[in-house]
Order: C-alpha cells, then sequence, then structure tokens
C-alpha cells in the first residue's frame, strides 16, 4: 500500500437521514452529534436525520450539518485504528479535515463553520450573485473568457474541480454573460448552480473579514495529520498557516484538481471519501484513474473499508 488520504466534501453533499445509522450504530458517532446539539442554537441531529430538505440547504445550517456527519463518520474509523496520511477538503471540508488532523477542536468548528455560513450568506443580497458550472473548455481560455466579460462586475473561477469542470462565481449579469459565452470556447455545458450566494470570489470579502475575528478567537494547533489546502495547494502543518488558508479561503477559488495531483505526487494511491455523498470521489476519479477511492459513511461502508485496510495493510 503507498499513502492514504481521507477527504472530506464540502456543501450540495447535504440530503434528509445522513448520519442516523452511523449514530444507531456507533457511540463515537452519537457524541459527536450529542456535541454539536449542546453548541448549536438547534437540534442538528433532528435536521439531518429528518429534514426538511429546504432547511438543510440553507447554508448557516448546511455546513454545520455536513461537518458533523463528516466528523462523525471519521471518529468511527479513528476508533478503530484507521489514520490517514494526509487529509483534504473540498471548502467547507476543509473544516472537517482540519478536525480529524487536530488542529482544532469540534466544538468550536461546528460553531465556526455555522457562522461561516450566516457570514456567507449576508455578504451579498439574494440574487445579485450567481455561481455556474461550466463543463467542457480550457481552464486558460474560461479564465482569459471571465476576464473579457466581467466588465465592472466581479466574476471568477471558483472551484477548479477536474478536468473539464470549472466553477464560476460572481455578479449574476456577468455569470450570465459568460453562460451566454461559452459555447464558443468550447464549454459543452453550462449550469446555473441552486446556490444561495456567490461563493469563492471577491464578493465574500466582507464575510471574509468577518471570518476572520471569529478565526483568531479560537485556539488552533499544529496538525498530527499533513493537510493539503484549498488556498494553495501545498502540505499544510502549522496553525498559523492552517488559521490563514481558512480565511483566505472563502474569497478565493478552490484548486481541488490541485489538491488531489498534489497528494498523489505525495505518495498517495488511496482516497477515502468521508462524508454524505460521492461527489469528490467522482472528481477524482476524472483527475485520475490509476488511484483507489473509497467512500465512508453508513455503517456497512464503515465494516467494508475496514476489511479492505486490512487487506491493504497486508498487502
Amino acid at each position: 500500500m503507498g499513502k492514504l488520504a481521507f477527504v472530506f466534501p464540502g456543501q450540495a453533499s447535504q440530503y434528509s437521514g445522513m448520519g442516523k445509522a452511523l449514530c444507531e450504530k456507533y457511540s463515537v458517532a452519537a457524541s459527536i452529534f450529542k456535541k454539536a446539539n449542546n453548541v448549536l442554537p438547534f437540534s442538528i441531529s433532528d435536521l439531518c436525520f429528518n429534514g426538511p430538505e429546504e432547511e438543510l440547504k440553507l447554508t448557516e445550517k448546511t455546513q454545520p450539518a455536513i461537518l458533523t456527519v463528516s466528523v462523525a463518520a471519521y471518529r468511527v474509523l479513528e476508533n478503530m485504528g484507521i489514520k490517514p496520511d494526509y487529509v483534504a477538503g473540498h471548502s467547507l471540508g476543509e473544516y472537517s479535515a482540519v478536525v480529524a488532523a487536530g488542529g482544532i477542536k469540534f466544538d468550536d468548528a461546528v460553531l465556526i463553520v455555522h457562522k461561516r455560513g450566516k457570514f456567507m450568506q449576508e455578504a451579498v443580497n439574494v440574487g445579485v450573485g450567481s455561481m455556474a458550472a461550466l463543463l467542457g473548455g480550457n481552464l486558460e481560455d474560461i479564465k482569459k473568457m471571465c476576464e473579457e466579460v466581467r466588465g465592472s462586475h466581479v466574476l471568477m473561477m471558483a472551484n477548479i474541480n477536474c478536468p473539464g469542470q470549472v466553477v464560476i462565481s460572481g455578479h449574476k449579469e456577468a455569470v450570465d454573460m459568460a453562460i451566454a459565452n461559452a459555447p464558443k470556447i468550447g464549454v459543452k455545458k453550462a449550469v446555473i448552480l441552486p446556490v444561495s450566494a456567490p461563493f469563492h470570489c471577491d464578493l465574500m470579502k466582507p464575510a471574509q473579514e468577518k471570518l476572520k475575528v471569529e478565526l483568531n478567537r479560537i485556539n488552533i494547533k499544529d496538525l498530527k495529520i499533513p493537510l493539503v489546502a484549498n488556498y494553495d495547494a501545498e502540505v499544510t502543518i502549522s496553525s498559523e498557516e492552517v488559521r490563514e488558508k481558512l480565511i483566505k479561503q472563502v474569497s478565493s477559488p478552490v484548486l481541488w484538481q490541485d489538491c488531489v495531483e498534489r497528494l498523489i505526487a505525495e505518495g498517495v494511491n488511496v482516497f477515502v471519501e468521508v462524508g454524505p455523498k460521492k461527489v469528490l470521489s467522482g472528481m477524482i476519479k476524472k483527475i485520475d484513474r490509476s488511484v483507489k477511492i473509497y467512500h465512508v459513511e453508513t455503517p456497512e461502508e464503515v465494516e467494508e473499508f475496514a476489511k479492505i485496510y486490512k487487506e491493504l495493510k497486508r498487502g
């Protein structure tokens, strides 16, 4: 076996019912939900297990919900003696990764991401911003097109996810203009994303400033497991770098493809997506088909990966 990386999902991976079976089977998972319920001004277990979907889609609730499910699944694996060589997370998922690596206490993280969601929502009035996924097309061409069509508006590449998948973010008029121009540069499909704010662009600067105050208030420790950060796809361990990159990440592009390629360059050949759904697994497959990819969220997936892990360690 080469090296093992745990990767943690971001927003849009939520669904009603997530984490329920995990809590029923494992007390260590249930204790994470209990901690979140005690810290937050609402019941995260009730929201995750029962929905409704509409409430689960509210950014300030989505973020702590996904973090709680992801950390609960991680604690189950950790309890079984399964630990990764590296961690990474997509946007919000980076907080799950930092908790897993021992950088931030879960109680602090779940409250921070609840506030992060609030700040991101408040930064831009509903309807002012937009995000769209561009499928196909060349990275440099997309970047150039964004520069050409934005005029006085904000328009940026927000997520560089995998070959053929870039998400743009900014003022609605600029995003609409980019969608209209996209076929000219070889983009096969452009899809407006059902999000409540334009994340990872300069319009998030007010949210970044508020988040900075909150992150400066909490204790962040040096990581026990190296993190490959969204902001620059560099291996990060020091507490101050972690803090700085979590702050900058709010208004900067998520360099997910670069993160995965960096992990592979570091010797990672086994990826485990820890948390709801399999969004990252699909992206990783498009980046490099030769790596092994697993998913862990349900008790069945936990047991299955525990067996696979033993085999990998032997092999």
